[in-house]
């Protein structure tokens, strides 16, 4: 009798250890997982449905899980930590409360990832530790129009396989309050369109580490165009495998921002 209730016993602690060891496995084999977030309080971009059908695609294509939410109660430490990274995708105005924004500065905090797209430089500007998150806070833009692009850091996976000088088509903001630590990896000349107010210092893509995380910006993707051109999305989705923190997907030092 004894010695049946040892095999159980044992039987028991063999079928635990392999479970456990299993459900390690799978946690450490798993899909890493962002959260697109797109909620406004101000202008809202037509193309953010565009936005969020193109990231699905690359999720897809590229082993990553996508959800999408114009919720701000997503916003708790338990529900972000399922997450690698958050994509505010053209967020405006002031989206999160106050217990909203210490759940998402603990989520960066812990090592997690942050990508910014266009405006969302127009957004918390009464909540200095987003600017120093983001970068910058959207100054202003004229109309539409073409400008070249200078690519300055092509060692970065969301940058390296651009030409030096790109020529396109979008929406072109003008910054305030940019960072001294940026990494810039591409800014506008501003000699190739009209009403740019940031001179020879205009960055128009950037990353750096965070206070423990990686935060990359864009500001690229104003247009629903933006979503189906392929340098574009190559360029974007370069910038959200850095921020999940693939070690063959970090940056090299960069040229940093001068502040404005």
């Amino acid at each position: 009798m004894r010695s049946s209730t040892r095999c159980l016993f044992r039987g028991g602690c063999l079928l635990f250890f392999v479970g456990l060891t299993l459900h390690s496995f799978a946690q450490s084999t798993s899909k890493p997982k962002i959260l697109v977030f797109s909620m406004t309080n101000g202008y809202r971009h037509e193309s953010i449905p565009k936005g969020i059908a193109a990231i699905e695609k690359l999720g897809t294509e590229n082993g990553f899980e996508v959800d999408a939410t114009e919720d701000s109660t997503q916003f708790t430490e338990e529900n972000l930590n399922q997450y690698r990274s958050v994509v505010f995708l053209c967020t405006t105005g002031d989206v999160l409360n106050d217990a909203q924004q210490v759940a998402f500065q603990k989520f960066i905090q812990s090592g997690k990832g942050y990508v910014g797209i266009h405006a969302a430089a127009d957004t918390e500007y009464d909540w200095p530790w987003y600017n120093k998150l983001a970068g910058a806070y959207f100054k202003s833009h004229p109309k539409q129009q073409k400008a070249i692009v200078q690519v300055i850091d092509k060692k970065h996976v969301s940058t390296s396989f651009l030409p030096d000088k790109w020529e396109r088509f979008d929406e072109w903001y003008s910054y305030k309050s940019i960072q001294p630590d940026l990494k810039v990896l591409a800014k506008l000349d501003e000699k190739s369109y009209a009403g740019g107010e940031n001179g020879d210092n205009h960055p128009i893509a950037w990353y750096h580490d965070f206070e423990g995380g990686r935060a990359f910006y864009t500001g690229f993707g104003h247009t629903d165009e933006s979503y189906l051109e392929p340098l574009f999305l190559r360029h974007l989705l370069g910038g959200i495998q850095y921020t999940l923190g693939d070690k063959k997907m970090l940056g090299k030092k960069g040229n940093k921002a001068k502040a404005n």
